[in-house]
Order: C-alpha cells, then structure tokens, then sequence
C-alpha cells in the first residue's frame, strides 16, 4: 500500500479504502499513505485519502505531517488541498510553517498564511 501512495495509484489506494484499509494505516516510521502522496506530489492521491478519511495533521515518529512534507518539496497543489481539508500549519515538529522558514521558502510560507501571491501565477 505504502508503494502505491508513493507511486500516485489513486485508484487502487481508494479501492482498498473503500473495502476497508485504514486510510491512516502507518509504515514503519509511522509515515502514513497522505504522508507518503503529499512527499512524492500526487495530488489526486492526497485529495481521494483526504476523502477516505485520512488525518491531515497525523505525524509520523520523527514530527512530520503530509503539510509539511508538501512544503518542503514546493508542491502548492498538494499545499492547498491540505490546507483546504484542515490541515493546521503549525502541527507537529518541525511544523509545515518552521519548514518554508528554514528552507527559505516565500512562496510556501505565503500559502501557509493565506497570503494573496505576488508574481506570476504558479501551475497549479
């Protein structure tokens, strides 16, 4: 399961959530499946967990939350689907906020506040 939620397999993870699976099931280092798609930038895969229950803010053993795992890989799509199912920028250590700070990352610490982006528009 955990390969799947890395690779992006939205369908077969819903499928198996939809017949039961814990949509928080954890690995070994108590990464869970939204952990792992918000990593690897699957944001179709982040939404259907979301959906089938997953906990935005679940950290794993060492602090971490999928939002902070999307900012430090600079995903704004999967960034604001966590933000919009909940997901609190300040949860967990370090949190998604302390993660943009000490990566220096502007764009990604503006998202965490809600703030209007300047620039050109990012794909999202």
């Amino acid at each position: 399961m955990f390969d799947l939620a890395r690779a992006g397999d939205t369908a077969e993870l819903a499928a198996n959530i939809a017949a039961g699976l814990p949509a928080n099931l954890t690995n070994s280092k108590g990464d869970t499946l939204l952990i792992l798609a918000a990593y690897h930038n699957h944001p179709d895969t982040v939404r259907a967990l979301l959906a089938g229950g997953a906990d935005p803010d679940r950290v794993n053993d060492r602090g971490q939350t999928a939002l902070a795992a999307a900012v430090f890989r600079q995903n704004p799509q999967t960034v604001r689907i966590l933000l919009a199912a909940g997901a609190d920028p300040q949860a967990g250590g370090p949190s998604a906020m302390a993660t943009a700070e000490f990566f220096k990352l502007p764009e990604m610490a503006a998202l965490l506040r809600g703030d209007t982006p300047t620039g050109p528009p990012t794909q999202a």
